[in-house]
């Protein structure tokens, strides 16, 4: 994909926090302000593609307007709106529901983030399987391993220690963190040398009992973080012994393939996406089983030489997972939408725009 192959603009319903940096990169940001975005994407924003200036839509917040004078394309990160509706708010359940069938049948192209998500959509609409996609997402360079004496500046800067279990993600009812306490919970009732859980992640919807649970364990060696900026995020990340994700349903599970990519075994739940993303390289449990989880996390910390051979796996597994890979799979999905749209077009000229809908 060139970097000059499309001339792109957003549009949005509010200012973004990162308009400036967006702009840095060549995307122009058009202001609309509108008081609720489901509203403005289904009312206002077929009026501006109409204006005549737009080539393609691409949106990749999993719906698209009913009214679409444009082509559009529409990234699916995930079905949990089918799959696990009751670990979504009512928010977020009605500004998607009503909208996703027609989406699904009406966009050019849809983009995902994982085969899995790809067979769901096939599974709920055949008819949409020669227009999918997949995307996976990337890791950026700055997830890598970090080296002893930047391991000691890290502990000692954020007072790690030596060895932890970490999990990191909005403590919400679809990240299933309780499972990951209740196998730690029980570890450490064993036996006292069971290394500390850190849990980093802002509190989201339904999680004050597991608040409140964690404030209970802290006595035991539990230690929340709560939200790290980026680089302190990384920091911890590449301190940990062992990464667990027991989520119930990802679309893709980027917090895995970055722990990987920071040299970080890690322990995933045997649902929806997160076995492709691992593959071999890490262990697989079931998300309903804090037995199973247990067991899996005493093998793996009482066995360094497992851990060693996790790491090796989990950092060439990572290596899979590039944003250039993911830009290509983008451009060609745009290409095909417009030359389906235009048979006549070459796919080797700009357009002007292809419009991007952040949030």
């Amino acid at each position: 994909m060139r970097q000059d192959e499309f001339d792109l603009v957003g549009l949005v319903h509010a200012p973004l926090h990162e308009s400036v940096r967006l702009a840095g990169l060549g995307l122009a940001i058009e202001v609309h302000p509108a008081p609720l975005g489901v509203l403005w994407q289904q009312r206002y924003l077929p009026l501006r593609l109409a204006q005549g200036d737009v080539d393609l839509l691409w949106s990749p917040l999993l719906t698209l307007p009913r009214r679409l004078p444009v082509p559009g394309v529409v990234t699916i990160h995930d079905l949990a709106i089918l799959h696990h509706p009751e670990t979504l708010t009512w928010r977020v359940r009605l500004s998607l529901l009503p909208f996703l069938d027609s989406t699904v049948r009406e966009a050019a192209r849809i983009l995902t983030v994982s085969h899995s998500v790809a067979g769901e959509i096939a599974q709920q609409w055949p008819e949409a399987a020669a227009r999918t996609d997949v995307a996976w997402n990337g890791v950026t360079a700055d997830f890598r391993p970090a080296s002893e004496p930047e391991l000691a500046a890290i502990r000692e800067r954020l007072g790690l220690p030596e060895r932890f279990v970490f999990f990191a993600g909005t403590v919400e009812p679809r990240k299933n963190l309780d499972l990951l306490l209740d196998a730690w919970e029980a570890l450490r009732q064993e036996s006292a040398e069971t290394p500390p859980l850190l849990v980093a992640g802002p509190d989201g919807w339904g999680s004050r009992a597991t608040h409140q649970r964690m404030e209970r364990l802290a006595p035991a060696g539990l230690r929340r973080l709560g939200h790290l900026e980026r680089s302190d995020l990384i920091a911890v990340l590449q301190a940990a012994t062992v990464f667990v994700f027991p989520s119930l349903y990802e679309g893709f599970g980027l917090p895995a393939a970055e722990a990987m990519a920071c040299g970080v075994p890690v322990m995933v739940s045997n649902r929806s996406s997160l076995p492709e993303v691992v593959g071999d390289a890490g262990r697989l449990f079931d998300p309903d089983d804090p037995v199973e989880l247990a067991a899996l996390l005493h093998d793996w910390l009482g066995a360094p030489q497992r851990l060693a051979a996790a790491r090796a796996r989990g950092l060439e597994r990572a290596a899979a997972f590039t944003w250039t890979h993911s830009a290509e799979v983008h451009a060609r999905s745009f290409r095909r939408a417009l030359q389906e749209r235009n048979p006549t077009r070459t796919g080797t000229a700009p357009v002007a725009p292809v419009v991007t809908v952040p949030g």
